[in-house]
């Protein structure tokens, strides 16, 4: 039956050729952008998830700096006061040389000369330690937390208290001397005492940044575990969005020959009544 006012045959092969045009188009855009969601009506609730999980990501990428540089702060402050602590142990080797009548009192003026230039270094190293511009070594005390969680509670926080004094006079290092061996003799046992502070100080530190290295080791794996599931989730695969890209491109041709021949059914029903 051939009908003037509605050429069904027409219809039809137009709703198949938009709808092939639609597919394709999504296809080159997926291809295009590298995410299957080139638009929120795509797969709504699969959207949801994969930016929740991409916020994840840059949530614990950005944990895992804060970690990273917690762990630096901590390695400035151990690495001054492991120079104290050799400062330390060549104070006592002196003191030791110094309390031995092997040496006369001249040469003890030149192990006292280099004795009381190491203090002065000690001390200079204690004052001018610094992360940024907050001091580590100089008795400031100062409450840090540090944010290695991607959520707002305290699990996500790491907390130290930085009141470490590693100053000379702190330490009763200052007036300390060798050019006599009975003065060599009393500062040994106060070089004891500064490097049993000292290894105090940094017990405390290296707990601490043993803490952070195991936080960002997670965080690492938190990163690489999740960026895995996103990848999962939002990226297109790329085989299967070409095969459906020239599937729709020669489907189309095809679709444009059969709407072709619809539209020329009017002519020849135009041809019976002529």
């Amino acid at each position: 039956m051939m009908r003037i006012s509605s050429n069904l045959a027409s219809l039809a092969a137009q709703r198949a050729f938009r709808q092939t045009e639609r597919e394709t188009s999504k296809a080159m855009q997926e291809l295009a952008t590298g995410t299957r969601f080139v638009s929120p009506g795509a797969n709504p609730a699969g959207l949801a998830i994969s930016e929740s999980l991409r916020g994840q990501v840059k949530g614990s990428q950005a944990a895992l700096n804060n970690a990273d540089n917690a762990s630096s702060f901590m390695a400035v402050a151990e690495g001054a006061m492991a120079e104290q602590n050799n400062i330390l142990i060549r104070l006592r080797e002196l003191g030791v040389q110094a309390a031995s009548d092997t040496l006369s009192d001249k040469e003890r003026e030149f192990l006292d000369s280099e004795f009381t230039q190491l203090i002065e270094e000690f001390d200079r190293i204690a004052k001018s330690t610094k992360f940024g511009s907050q001091p580590l070594l100089d008795g400031t005390s100062k409450d840090y937390q540090f944010q290695v969680g991607i959520n707002g509670g305290d699990e996500n926080i790491i907390e130290f208290t930085s009141d470490a004094d590693t100053r000379a006079s702190s330490l009763d290092l200052k007036g300390l001397s060798v050019a006599d061996k009975d003065d060599a003799r009393d500062a040994l046992e106060t070089i004891d005492e500064a490097v049993t502070s000292i290894n105090g100080f940094r017990a405390k530190l290296g707990a601490t940044q043993s803490r952070l290295d195991t936080s960002s080791s997670h965080l690492a794996t938190q990163v690489e575990n999740l960026s895995a599931a996103y990848s999962k989730m939002s990226d297109v695969d790329i085989p299967e969005a070409v095969t459906r890209m020239r599937r729709g491109q020669v489907l189309a041709q095809y679709q444009a020959v059969a709407l072709q021949a619809a539209n020329e059914q009017i002519t020849n029903s135009l041809r019976l009544i002529a």
